[in-house]
């Protein structure tokens, strides 16, 4: 195997075609420009699989590309077969109304699996936890949310980044300010929440400003405009991003843009305008995933370069736990203490 071509990190998080790595795909991700994989379901098909594509993916460059995956349980937990089943956050939610306590105490559990797994098989970190509260109308949220009230949505989702911290993996609050309210899904629609910022701050960003005070990682924002606070969406907005995120809240980490290719980013233009326009917001990632023409583009025409701030924000999303494996992870106490929890929650 070649060695690791040095290479700083670029902002642009890309995804690969299947199972192993086309020329295509090395091409792009030895690109200046990118700084990290996305992974789908299309690219697993066991967990031995996915550990050789991200030790390939590892290969690359030093320092390394980050590998994140949307792996937050329920609708959506790209790997499957040989992963522990994570139940919706909607059941830890159910339980918190139950017993607050014991409903934390699983959600830190279920936190710590998601980092085990996803660190031993690789990962640096999962797209979680969704912060966004459960009005209902929403359907792209739905049981992906904890619940309805923010103050549950905070112990719930305090625990479960406790848990992934406690497993080396880094948490990603989404979809800030938060989704919940809005009907229409960003993935095919553009999403409006006419609510006042004062109706926002008091429910919505309830979440988002408990996790921060105990150190989130980093944060990617909703492809929704709140045309009472700004025009533009949330993670084309330098008044949500700069002036409320990074200011008012005060918040230190990385800023990932929501997916770049889906119809709620339109309103900011082409591929490399959507790109040009995140990252001009305060934005320090900016993803694109299921157009290769469209990453070309961002790849091609992006001239960016990397800030002594923005290495820091970036630095701590890798993960600390190394990839040895799910059968090796299987023989320690942690995970099977961890895993006896989500096999009760899944009933």
């Amino acid at each position: 195997m070649s060695r690791p071509v040095p290479m700083p990190l670029g902002p642009v998080f890309l995804d690969v075609a299947g199972q192993s790595l086309t020329h295509e795909d090395r091409l792009r991700l030895l690109h200046p420009m990118a700084g990290g994989v996305i992974f789908f379901a299309r690219n697993f098909a066991s967990p031995e699989q996915i550990r050789e594509l991200a030790l390939e993916i590892r290969a690359l460059r030093e320092p390394r590309l980050l590998i994140a995956v949307d792996h937050e349980g329920g609708r959506v937990q790209r790997f499957r077969s040989g992963f522990t089943r994570i139940v919706p956050m909607a059941e830890l939610g159910r339980r918190w109304e139950v017993d607050p306590a014991q409903a934390c105490a699983a959600a830190g559990e279920i936190g710590a699996l998601i980092g085990m797994e996803l660190a031993a098989s690789g990962v640096d970190f999962s797209f979680t936890p969704v912060l966004d509260l459960h009005y209902g109308p929403s359907a792209v949220i739905g049981d992906r949310a904890f619940h309805r009230l923010p103050e549950a949505v905070a112990d719930l989702a305090s625990a479960l980044m406790r848990g992934l911290r406690r497993a080396g993996v880094a948490a990603v609050g989404k979809h800030f300010p938060g989704h919940g309210y809005a009907a229409e899904d960003s993935h095919v629609a553009i999403p409006v929440d006419e609510r006042p910022l004062a109706r926002i701050e008091a429910d919505d960003i309830v979440p988002f400003r408990a996790l921060i005070a105990q150190g989130l990682p980093a944060v990617m924002p909703a492809h929704v405009i709140y045309p009472r606070v700004d025009a533009s969406p949330a993670g084309f907005s330098r008044v949500w991003l700069q002036e409320i995120l990074r200011g008012r809240l005060g918040f230190q980490g990385a800023i990932f843009s929501d997916d770049l290719s889906m119809e709620g980013a339109s309103v900011a233009g082409d591929a490399l305008g959507r790109a040009q326009a995140a990252l001009r917001a305060g934005c320090d990632m900016a993803l694109v995933c299921n157009r290769p023409e469209a990453a070309e583009q961002i790849l091609g025409g992006l001239h960016w370069q990397p800030s002594s701030e923005w290495q820091r924000r970036v630095r701590p999303l890798y993960a600390s736990a190394p990839p040895v494996g799910l059968q090796a992870l299987a023989a320690g106490a942690a995970w099977q203490a961890a895993r006896a929890v989500a096999d009760t929650l899944s009933g």
